[in-house]
């Protein structure tokens, strides 16, 4: 009995499953620790950046000299940051980036005039987002908040 011909289909079958094994493994060394890393790696770097552009719109409303002003000005923010949303809230004269996930987030210190009194208010993201500079006794109040024009 001749049994040649069993052998290049038994090399096949035992190399599409040493294939399908690394690919496998790989498959999930991957998705288990190296993409998650690079997107939590995106998102803090996107998170860091909206940060930075909320806090220079804020500091960009106040008029100069500090002059008595009641102004509005919208503010872009992404709708979302690494697949979820996030609120940007005000602590003493500094805003505060508060995301689910650890790795996103982050505090920005404003760089206000000594006329300006008081900030308050936050931002959900996904929502028109304004700030709000208005002249009170004794100087200018900033106030984030969510709303059209």
């Amino acid at each position: 009995m001749d049994s040649r011909a069993v052998t290049p289909v038994v090399e096949k079958t035992i190399t599409i499953g040493l294939v399908s094994l690394f690919l496998a493994g790989m498959t999930a060394t991957l998705f288990g620790g190296a993409v998650p890393s690079a997107r939590d790696t995106a998102g803090s770097s996107l998170g860091d950046r909206t940060l930075a552009m909320a806090t220079e719109r804020v500091e960009q409303a106040i008029p100069p000299n500090a002059s008595p002003v009641t102004a509005e000005h919208r503010v872009d923010l992404p709708p979302t940051i690494r697949g979820a949303s996030y609120v940007i809230r005000t602590d003493g004269r500094a805003l505060v980036l508060d995301h689910p996930r650890a790795a996103v987030g982050g505090r920005s210190r404003l760089v206000l005039p000594p006329a300006v009194t008081s900030v308050s208010g936050s931002w959900d993201s996904g929502g028109e987002t304004v700030v709000i500079v208005r002249s009170v006794e004794g100087g200018l109040t900033i106030e984030l908040r969510e709303g059209k024009l």
